[in-house]
């Protein structure tokens, strides 16, 4: 087996292309076309469908493809190890969060982490899509919500609860509500981050065993958190918010909480990275950063 062809059929995957393949190794084009050639002669099946046009993974080469990227990932780490023994904690930390999150915080979170780690650096995908942390190389992610039954380890950092809250403008229009079912009469902005997700539920603070929903119809509904905000912002109607993205607009007085002793249930917010025996020292101190960042939460800090 020569491990050289799998590196290069990895590549050729995640390139989608011979070109960009070749690019990254630095390799000559030919050279990358006639690696993949052995690999499919030795195996005896074609792992790749090639027409002038695109590229495309048959059955067995996605399969295969699964199988080879972890070892690419495992060699990785094991060469990474050998860094990590060093007295300094040096190497790179490959972490994805939530957009709204990352754009509101973590940024100026993981600057001061790379401030005090000079060694360390650090590579953040802000997105919504749950990844596949050891197929797709993280070392670490940030979640919302309850955590699925899974190998990964789980370390809580905060919590997050969502605020009932309008524009000025609105209320001024429309008046606010004095109870939680003369919600049905208002305009409602609603984050809908998946097609099932119609509703709400709403817990009261001081009543913990009374409960409302907040949902359907909406005025204006949207799968990203930010439009929404926007919306609500601009007078469309009450909305129900996560309190680190609008805790600055109320106390700017662009958004007026509703029904504050309503809110939506409190949301854990975890990071959650593979099991492992030994963490590298920098995953440590990045995890041991996050915790202390995040808790309290700098967005009800006064």
């Amino acid at each position: 087996m020569d491990l050289n062809d799998i590196v290069v059929f990895t590549k050729v995957v995640e390139t989608h292309s011979f070109t960009g393949a070749a690019e990254q190794l630095g390799v000559p084009k030919s050279t990358v076309s006639r690696k993949l050639a052995q690999l499919e002669e030795r195996l005896g099946v074609r792992l790749v469908q090639r027409n002038t046009r695109k590229l495309a993974l048959t059955d067995i080469g996605e399969a295969y493809y699964a199988r080879c990227a972890r070892i690419i990932a495992d060699i990785a780490a094991a060469e990474q190890l050998i860094t990590d023994m060093q007295t300094t904690p040096r190497g790179r930390v490959r972490a994805t969060a939530p957009v709204d999150l990352s754009t509101s915080y973590l940024g100026a979170i993981l600057s001061d982490f790379i401030a005090a780690h000079p060694d360390v650096n650090v590579e953040l995908e802000a997105t919504d899509r749950v990844v596949d942390l050891i197929e797709e190389g993280f070392d670490v992610a940030v979640r919302f919500g309850t955590l699925p039954e899974s190998t990964l380890i789980a370390r809580r950092l905060c919590s997050i609860d969502s605020i009932l809250c309008a524009a000025p403008s609105y209320l001024e229009r429309r008046g606010a509500p004095a109870t939680v079912e003369e919600l049905d009469a208002h305009d409602r902005v609603l984050f809908i981050p998946n097609p099932r997700a119609q509703t709400w539920p709403l817990v009261n603070a001081t009543h913990p065993d009374a409960t409302a929903e907040f949902g359907r119809p909406a005025r204006f509904a949207s799968n990203n958190i930010g439009a929404v905000r926007n919306s609500a912002l601009a007078g469309a109607g009450i909305a129900l918010l996560t309190d680190f993205m609008v805790n600055a607009d109320i106390e700017r007085g662009t958004l007026v909480p509703v029904l504050p002793e309503w809110r939506g249930r409190t949301v854990e917010v975890h990071a959650v990275y593979p099991a492992r025996q030994n963490l590298p020292p920098r995953l440590s101190l990045f995890l041991d950063h996050l915790a202390r960042a995040l808790n309290p939460p700098p967005w009800g800090r006064s």
